[in-house]
């Protein structure tokens, strides 16, 4: 059994587990994170997809939270501008609604001034003839008038591999499939784990001076494993997503809507989709098996309609969908909705420091502050110096650009190559803003293929994915590389036998294993399409 050992080790390869091992990283610490199925395969494939300012937690008088995630935004942003996009939101103002035309005004006002939103983004009062010329589909006889203001747009699954791929590139070691099975005490202080390589069944342990739980829903199975789990204790809140073709919901910019139940609910374009959500429901389910029901599309379709009469859409325009859990700090007497969405940090008597709750926004910030606890109490033991976090400098993406105006430049530059390889506009902007100048990697990989140009970019993506995305099975490479299951799912179908083959050619799968890889992505498909029942 081999040993390994680490300055901090991380159970967890979401979005918070990758922000800890690259600010521990990027601060010159000898970093594990282990991830026991792919990165980003729990909540941090499964969130809104927004890295937004919380304009709702204002009227929870949450105004820390909304300060924190607020300029959060516009650093994320920076980091990475052809991943994190600005996005316009509209808020409708409407008759007995969440926001008054005085609470919305003032509320945009707070909200830009907690989020340091630069002069071109600040919020814009509207009335209700703008509002009505800006989205012609909105309810008008409840419609008083709305405002807009900014937001930012985001693939999660795709943010977490990026900071992950950055975290290896500061010397983090980062492995997905390998599960912490058991943790390894000394003097009853935890050391270390033993792990378990679930592609290959080989057992193996790492060893660490501080041992950090950032598993999101699964954060209370490790305290109990740890016989920590006292007080506080973890909520688990669903939400659900829809995905419809743009056509069935052709609106012109996101929209923040009111909804009867008195929650409130997005509507986000995307390229050819529309995605709509979330809900906000307790779950006591399967944690590993978490999906959108028939009765999670009929909320959602039924607050969309309601909104949007004249779209009417039905169960049978929805494409595809997307569930995950939110590991909430529970609190008593208090729904779902109304749980906050701050993070905590729990210290163990072993030693063990676990992490949850929290936002995608303040991702970085949450992992700042167990790099920083971690620092502190390394300096106090062993008396040495990590300095100070350094991720708000260090950008994501491989290649970074200054902004997302250079973002269209390169776009713009690269397009009469890719036209001429057969490539269409739509597939250009899909690559840029997934893979940013990465894009000229996939676009080199994809001289290789004598295939259509549809398939020759999946293979060439899948080449990439190979060599620098640690990408072991076809859910990896359609869900949280490329997104194609959420965002065009009909675009899998002729792609996939070749993806297979390659897979096959890599991995040197039999064809029983091919079968059976086959087989568990169109149960994925299934379980995230079919509302039949």
């Amino acid at each position: 059994m081999q040993s390994r050992i680490f300055d901090i080790a991380v159970i967890g390869g979401g979005i918070t587990g990758a922000g800890i091992a690259l600010d521990a990283a990027s601060r010159g610490m000898k970093v594990a994170l282990v991830e026991m199925k792919d990165f980003a395969s729990g909540t941090s494939s499964k969130s809104t997809k927004l890295v937004h300012g919380g304009l709702r937690y204002l009227k929870q008088f949450e105004i820390a939270l909304v300060r924190e995630v607020g300029r959060e935004r516009a650093i994320v942003h920076k980091l990475a501008p052809h991943l994190v996009t600005a996005e316009k939101m509209l808020l409708p103002i409407i008759k007995d609604g969440t926001y008054g035309k005085i609470g919305t005004s003032f509320g945009l006002m707070v909200y830009d001034y907690l989020a340091d939103v630069e002069d071109e983004d600040k919020r814009r009062m509207l009335t209700k003839e703008e509002v009505e010329e800006l989205e012609p589909l909105l309810r008008k006889d409840i419609l008083e008038g709305g405002g807009i203001y900014a937001e930012y747009r985001t693939d999660d699954a795709r943010l977490t591999i990026e900071i992950i791929k950055e975290a290896a590139e500061q010397g983090a070691l980062s492995l997905n499939y390998v599960k912490a099975e058991e943790f390894i005490y000394d003097n009853k202080e935890v050391i270390g784990f033993r792990c378990r390589n679930l592609l290959e069944n080989e057992l193996f342990e790492i060893h660490s001076k501080f041992i950090v739980s950032a598993a999101g829903p699964w954060v209370d199975q490790l305290r109990t494993s740890d016989n920590s789990l006292t007080g506080k204790r973890l909520f688990h809140s669903k939400g659900a997503h829809l995905v419809v073709s743009r056509k069935r919901m052709p609106i012109k910019q996101a929209v923040y809507f009111d909804i009867p139940d008195g929650r409130m609910m997005f509507a986000i374009p995307r390229h050819r989709i529309t995605y709509l959500g979330t809900t906000d429901t307790p779950y006591k389910g399967d944690i590993d098996q978490v999906y959108a029901d028939r009765a999670d599309a009929n909320y959602i379709l039924d607050a969309v309609n309601n909104m949007f009469p004249d779209v009417n859409l039905t169960i049978d325009d929805v494409e595809s969908s997307w569930a995950g859990l939110r590991p909430l700090i529970f609190e008593e007497g208090k729904s779902a909705s109304e749980m906050s969405r701050k993070d905590e940090i729990f210290e163990s008597e072993s030693g063990l420091i676990s992490i949850a709750g929290g936002k995608l926004t303040g991702y970085r910030k949450m992992a700042q502050r167990v790099v920083d606890l971690v620092a502190k109490k390394y300096e106090e033991k062993y008396e040495t110096d990590f300095g100070d976090c350094l991720t708000d400098k260090i950008s994501l993406g491989g290649f970074h650009f200054i902004d997302q105006s250079e973002v269209a430049m390169y776009q713009l530059e690269i397009t009469e190559n890719a036209l001429a390889k057969g490539l269409n506009e739509a597939q250009i902007t899909y690559l840029v803003a997934n893979y940013g100048k990465q894009t000229n990697i996939i676009l080199a990989y994809f001289n290789y293929y004598n295939d259509s140009a549809r398939v020759a970019l999946a293979r060439a993506e899948l080449k990439f994915c190979f060599e620098r995305e640690l990408v072991f099975s076809l859910l990896d490479f359609f869900i949280r590389r490329t997104g194609r299951l959420f965002f065009n799912i009909n675009s899998i179908f002729p792609v996939l036998d070749p993806i297979l083959r390659d897979f096959q050619s890599e991995f040197g799968w039999t064809e029983d294993q091919v079968d059976s890889e086959k087989a568990k992505l169109l149960m994925a498909i299934k379980n995230n399409s079919d509302f039949s029942k």
